[in-house]
């Protein structure tokens, strides 16, 4: 990298853009930077393979690193290289979001676009791109139109993405029944043994934070990682049953793969380079694209004290919605989502959803009564598919399914797949077949002004964008765990890791606001923060869709309820406080439609206390803090609702001091007064 840059100051070439050094007849190289100057990609063609290499501050941060791909019944596209031609771009543009954690989103890299062909007799063409950010990189592979390549079959995709330092990771082993449900675990990358899910982050010795995912995951496999020699991950991505990892016919592209550089952990979670590797907004309209906060007959289910199935304890009951739409009617809740409403949930579901009916509601829901009541109330019915992961059966009533809630004016819809034995028994459910499924629904919603959160997901990979009507979804242990999980709930740090992990690739429905926090009549059970942690989870964990999960009585009579209340879900600006992974985060975030923040602070298993200073609030303002903490005796296990609220006017210029417990955390509301 020195060479490069003493050949630049002698020739007078801006790096910035590019700059080619042609070595040999057998290699060549380019290079390409960030806009900054501070992130360096290296590209070269070296005996007929091509590699690339990534530093930060001259600093090597992944080694040479192969690419290409194995195909089936045809010579293998990675080992035959030649660069025929080379092209380069830059862009500065700045682009509004629908909704999101920030209103207007920063769009500036450096493009480098590589044309491959081979030395062979019936050379094919291979297109890479790279778009160099200063906050890391992407890069995918194009398949031109040519002769001779049409349909092609996908063995292994061959990326590599050699780490130039050990580091320690945080990731979810792939390929598992619960799919993307497990607790992350952190470990050394030298000495992964498992192939993970992405976004895999890691911190290197020196501090250096990297995550690896994808964006614009569109017609092909996901992706996962393993490790092979000392610090290489490899791509790997989830087949089909037969084994082909991708069907392909030309021209065609790969998702994007990236490689988010940090200098600290909250910077991480600041960047916009997911979503500015998707395309802009493909629907014709966005003024019914909505976020919204929820209640709904769903947590009394994973309590034990209703039922999906019909019978004496049946849950979705048109006298039982009621109630609840009068709850969410006074307090201010967008709407009630109700599971179990429809017939298919009387035998084992979660094993074989052929039984799902998606038009026909249980005689005791009255669909049209509901929503007509929801409708002189202004709430929301929200929709419920549950598939068993019988995605044949339901693709076959999709359509029909849309138009029967557009037509009795259901705007959101939860969807899921859970079935441990795969979908359809016999795929998986990240795999080509399902990525093509999971898009297929998402524009059949958009069809029918209808949003989508989506529980047992594909992960997000920044689709948002360019479907907004995709507004939240799982993908990782929520809070229902903490109702039945054999290991008695999620632990205290899970909620520090989520936001520099599975949140990196989107927005996730985790379903906070749990204010009976011991699970009466669970005794291996209870959930693991304290009150005002559930409060804090609502900034911490981004999503436009976000659930006030308790039973509505037990948010009677809690003056804790305010902040749920309160709290948006859609945001002009975020700024990442602070953080550590697994230890602790602090996000504050202004609403869109008023000049008020509010910041969520939460920490794992051990106490912590944080001077931060306010300088994210706006110059020149006096805000009102209303700050729910934790009692000086609060603890997650011992005392989980210990709670103290507190006022006190503050600007700028101040200074607060937070005392978070065990398993504990901090929400305050800034309301601006002059």
């Amino acid at each position: 990298m020195k060479v490069l840059k003493l050949l630049s100051r002698l020739i007078g070439v801006s790096i910035g853009i590019l700059l080619m050094v042609s070595c040999s007849n057998r290699e060549q190289l380019l290079f390409v930077e960030s806009p900054n100057g501070e992130n360096v990609l290296t590209f070269q063609v070296e005996n007929g393979r091509a590699y690339y290499s990534v530093s930060k501050k001259d600093n090597e941060v992944i080694d040479k690193s192969l690419l290409g791909f194995q195909i089936a019944n045809q010579q293998d596209l990675f080992d035959n290289f030649v660069i025929e031609s080379f092209s380069i771009s830059s862009n500065d543009t700045t682009w509004e979001q629908v909704w999101g954690e920030q209103q207007y989103v920063h769009n500036q890299y450096n493009e480098l676009k590589i044309t491959l062909g081979e030395t062979l007799e019936d050379s094919r063409q291979l297109v890479l791109v790279f778009r160099m950010f200063d906050d890391g990189l992407g890069f995918r592979y194009v398949f031109p139109e040519q002769v001779n390549l049409n349909k092609f079959q996908i063995l292994n995709e061959l990326t590599e993405f050699n780490l130039a330092h050990d580091a320690d990771g945080w990731g979810k082993k792939a390929y598992q029944p619960d799919r993307y449900e497990y607790l992350y675990k952190k470990q050394r990358v030298s000495l992964l043994k498992d192939t993970v899910h992405t976004p895999f982050t890691m911190k290197s010795k020196g501090g250096l934070h990297l995550s690896i995912h994808e964006a614009t995951l569109t017609d092909y496999a996901s992706m996962t990682l393993f490790r092979s020699n000392e610090t290489k991950l490899n791509c790997d991505l989830v087949p089909w049953s037969d084994g082909v990892k991708v069907y392909a016919q030309i021209p065609f592209k790969t998702p994007w793969r990236t490689i988010q550089i940090a200098e600290t952990a909250a910077d991480l979670i600041s960047s916009t380079m997911i979503l500015n590797l998707n395309e802009p907004c493909k629907l014709d309209s966005t003024d019914w694209v909505e976020p919204a906060k929820y209640i709904g007959i769903w947590w009394e289910m994973h309590l034990g004290k209703s039922t999906w199935g019909q019978g004496p304890n049946h849950g979705a009951t048109t006298e039982n919605t009621k109630k609840y739409m009068n709850f969410a009617a006074e307090h201010g809740f967008n709407g009630v989502l109700v599971e179990g409403w429809n017939y298919g949930w009387d035998s084992n579901w979660w094993e074989n959803g052929n039984d799902f009916k998606f038009t026909k509601p249980y005689p005791d829901f009255d669909i049209e009564e509901i929503t007509r009541y929801g409708k002189e109330k202004g709430v929301d019915l929200i929709g419920h598919h549950e598939t068993g992961a019988a995605v044949i059966n339901y693709e076959s009533q999709l359509e029909d399914a849309m138009a029967y809630y557009n037509k009795h004016g259901v705007r959101y819809i939860k969807t899921g797949y859970v079935n441990p034995n795969g979908v359809d028994h016999k795929e998986w459910h990240h795999g080509q077949y399902m990525v093509r499924h999971y898009r297929n629904v998402v524009e059949e919603a958009a069809k029918n002004n209808i949003m989508l959160c989506v529980h047992e997901p594909i992960k997000p990979t920044g689709i948002r964008r360019t479907y907004p009507n995709m507004m939240s979804r799982e993908g990782a242990r929520g809070m229902e765990f903490n109702a039945w999980g054999p290991d008695g709930g999620n632990p205290p740090n899970h909620e520090t890791i989520l936001p520099f992990t599975r949140l990196l690739g989107g927005p996730m429905d985790f379903t906070p606001g749990i204010f009976e926090l011991s699970l009466e009549g669970r005794e291996n059970n209870q959930v693991n923060t304290t009150l005002a942690k559930q409060l804090a989870l609502y900034v911490v964990l981004y999503s436009p869709l976000h659930m006030a999960a308790d039973l509505p009585e037990n948010y009677v009579g809690q003056p804790a309820f305010q902040f749920i209340k309160d709290v948006p879900v859609d945001w002009s600006e975020t700024c990442v406080v602070n953080g550590e992974i697994g230890e602790y985060v602090t996000i504050a975030r202004k609403d869109r439609n008023s000049d008020n923040w509010f910041l969520g602070s939460i920490t794992n298993e051990e106490p912590r206390v944080m001077e931060i200073d306010l300088s994210f609030l706006d110059n020149n303002c006096t805000y009102q803090a209303i700050i729910y903490a934790d009692e000086d005796d609060a603890h997650y296990v011992d005392n989980p609702k210990a709670l103290v609220i507190q006022k006190r006017e503050v600007n700028a210029n101040d200074q607060l001091k937070l005392i978070l417990a065990a398993g504990g955390g901090q929400a305050i509301s800034f309301v601006k007064i002059k």
